[in-house]
């Protein structure tokens, strides 16, 4: 408990030093501290090539070093832009700071009555997005995994509570997540995140991957159009892309999308779009791929039995 208290204090005090420098120095300070993680520390060096170099399998030895270099200035970024978004980012002046390509497009869905179910995954800087879709006065709601840090956990979702990102824990919120659909609101899903040897087994980014099937779902029972979004990090620090790779309507659906396992690979495919583009900008260090489990005949598993 006391390590878990310091550990807190620690952070917070992290944070406020951070939001009292000018970002441009935060950025140098970013570049630094990435070349510590990549070359020095060398921080889950095997899961980052490993992941790199299956999905790129062209890459050379310098290219995996050279992004995975650019992902942990991205991620060290990410958590600075988190800080300085709110005393910089405001309703009357986020044009200044944010490029929204698909403006018309998204905004006729976020306004929409119908409950909206925004798919996006570990790339760009998701946290700044829910930030500005609660600035704009269309709070959102997501289910995430509570924090080992009980102080730390209670304090992020404090955070983003406040401009208007509520949390629900992984375990238990079901009905809770059923409230946000009947009332019409926006639930915001991290659709990468591993489903278990249960999940529904799709192809992301070229290897095979389980997802949850309550995501699809949501679409296909709960009348909620699927927005696959995304928030890219422009050249420019604390300056964004917000845009839409695909959008699924239950009133106007392919007939082959109506199906959980079409649907899920649908909107992988739509976030793969994003990373595409933008490798150095998705979380490679995080565990997406697990090894799919093989089915065992009737005679295996009595074998195996015995």
């Amino acid at each position: 408990m006391l390590g878990r208290w310091i550990e807190y204090l620690v952070i917070r005090w992290i944070v406020s030093v951070i939001g009292m420098l000018p970002i441009e120095w935060c950025e140098t300070f970013a570049r630094g501290l990435a070349w510590v993680f990549a070359d020095l520390v060398k921080f889950r060096r095997k899961v980052i090539v490993d992941n790199l170099t299956s999905v790129y399998p062209e890459m050379t030895p310098t290219e995996v070093h050279q992004t995975t270099r650019n992902m942990w200035f991205h991620l060290i970024m990410m958590g600075i832009e988190v800080v300085h978004a709110p005393r910089r980012i405001h309703d009357t002046n986020y044009l200044d700071y944010v490029t929204l390509p698909d403006q018309a497009l998204m905004t006729k869905y976020l306004v929409d009555y119908r409950p909206l179910v925004a798919v996006t995954g570990h790339f760009g800087n998701f946290e700044v997005a829910g930030y500005l879709t609660g600035l704009l006065g269309m709070p959102s709601y997501t289910v995430a995994r509570k924090l080992d840090n009980e102080f730390l956990d209670e304090y992020i979702n404090t955070f983003r509570a406040t401009h208007g990102q509520f949390i629900f824990p992984k375990n238990g919120s079901a009905g809770k997540v059923q409230e946000v659909m009947d009332g019409g609101a926006i639930l915001t899903i991290l659709g990468d995140q591993h489903a278990g040897t249960k999940g529904c087994w799709i192809d992301f980014l070229g290897r095979p991957a389980a997802c949850h099937k309550a995501v699809a779902l949501f679409t296909l029972s709960g009348n909620a159009p699927m927005l696959v979004t995304y928030c890219k990090r422009m050249k420019k620090p604390l300056h964004f892309e917000v845009g839409c790779t695909g959008i699924a309507d239950p009133l106007d659906m392919s007939e082959e999308l109506q199906d959980t396992r079409k649907l899920t690979q649908w909107y992988n495919d739509r976030m793969a779009d994003a990373i595409q583009r933008d490798p150095e900008q998705y979380w490679w260090v995080h565990r997406r791929w697990k090894e799919k489990p093989v089915r065992k005949t009737s005679k295996q598993k009595k074998k195996l039995a015995a």
